[in-house]
């Protein structure tokens, strides 16, 4: 019997297999980002502790959604700035890098952030 994979399943799959070889370190955390049909979340993660650095998200903000990813980019990098953090490991969760990701990764780095 063949199983019909929905597209959480195979991003779910995608995301486990990229995560399998990268990590945050205090020294170079993770950059992850998460993407919903209305929102764009992210994180910086240290892995080694398993904590939450800084974190931007697109609750509170209007406009398209390629406009809020850019404006999280720029949010991430402002407060990574702030807590000294100038070079991460991106982590697209398994999303295509096109569109809202590439978004959010080229304003982040605009914003100072090396990856």
């Amino acid at each position: 019997m063949k199983i019909k994979q929905t597209s959480k399943i195979k991003r779910t799959r995608r995301h486990a297999r990229v995560r399998s070889t990268l990590a945050g370190t205090s020294a170079q955390p993770r950059l992850a980002v998460f993407k919903s049909n209305r929102y764009i979340y992210a994180q910086i993660i240290d892995d080694s502790k398993g904590t939450t650095v800084a974190s931007a998200s697109s609750l509170n903000q209007k406009g398209t959604m390629r406009e809020k990813a850019e404006r999280v980019g720029e949010t991430i990098a402002k407060v990574a700035g702030e807590k000294k953090i100038k070079k991460v490991v991106f982590d697209r969760g398994g999303f295509l890098y096109a569109g809202h990701i590439k978004a959010l990764a080229d304003s982040a780095r605009k914003g100072g952030l090396s990856f």
